[in-house]
C-alpha cells in the first residue's frame, strides 16, 4: 500500500486548492493501492509556531513517511504561502529524503505559471524531496475542466513516476 500524504498550505480549510491536490491523487493512483493522508495546515494555524509541538511533530512524521507528497499552495505574491513555508521550515535540510514530491500550486491566471517550479520546487528539493516530475499550475478558471487539465500533467508526467517502483503498481491503468 502506497503511503500518500497532501500537504496543503492554504490558509482556507478545504480550499480549491486542496480539492485540486486531491484529484491529482486521485486521477494518478488506482483506488485500494493507497492510503491518503491530509494535512490541511489551515486545520493548525494557532500550532505552526508553537515549539515544541506532539501535534506538528506528528505531521512531520506523516510528511516525511510518506512514499508520494503532493504538496499543495495557492499563488501568493508570486510564490507559496508563508503558513507552507513556516511548516516546511520545521524540518531538516533532509527532511524529506526518499519521498518522491509533485509540487502544485493554483492561481489566477497563467501569470505566475512558473512558481511551482521556480520557489516550490527548489524548497522541496533543499528538504531532500526527490521531484522527478514537472510541477502542476493550475489556473483556478479551469476549475470546470479540471480533470483535463491535470491528466494532461499526468500524460506529460507519468514516466517519471512510475519509475519509482513502490508508485508503478500504483498508477492507473488507462494513464499513459
Amino acid at each position: 500500500m502506497v503511503k500518500v500524504t497532501i500537504l496543503c498550505g492554504n490558509p482556507k480549510p478545504r480550499s480549491r486548492t486542496l480539492g485540486v491536490a486531491e484529484d491529482v491523487v486521485s486521477q494518478l493512483l488506482q483506488s485500494g493501492t493507497h492510503r491518503t493522508t491530509i494535512v490541511d495546515l489551515a486545520e493548525h494555524v494557532d500550532r505552526i509556531f508553537e515549539w515544541p509541538s506532539d501535534t506538528m511533530d506528528e505531521l512531520q512524521k506523516t510528511v516525511a513517511g510518506s512514499d508520494l507528497l503532493v504538496v499543495a499552495s495557492p499563488t501568493y505574491k508570486a510564490t507559496y504561502t508563508g503558513l507552507l513555508k513556516a511548516f516546511l521550515d520545521r524540518f531538516g535540510s533532509a527532511g524529506l529524503s526518499g519521498t518522491l514530491a509533485i509540487p502544485v500550486m493554483t492561481g489566477g491566471d497563467l501569470r505566475h505559471a512558473i512558481g511551482p517550479d521556480a520557489y516550490l520546487r527548489p524548497l522541496l528539493v533543499e528538504l531532500g524531496a526527490s521531484v522527478p516530475t514537472g510541477s502542476l499550475y493550475f489556473v483556478m478558471s479551469d476549475i470546470d475542466v479540471r480533470a483535463e487539465r491535470i491528466q494532461e500533467w499526468i500524460d506529460r508526467n507519468a514516466d517519471a513516476i512510475r519509475g519509482r517502483s513502490e508508485l508503478r503498481d500504483a498508477m492507473a491503468q488507462n494513464k499513459s
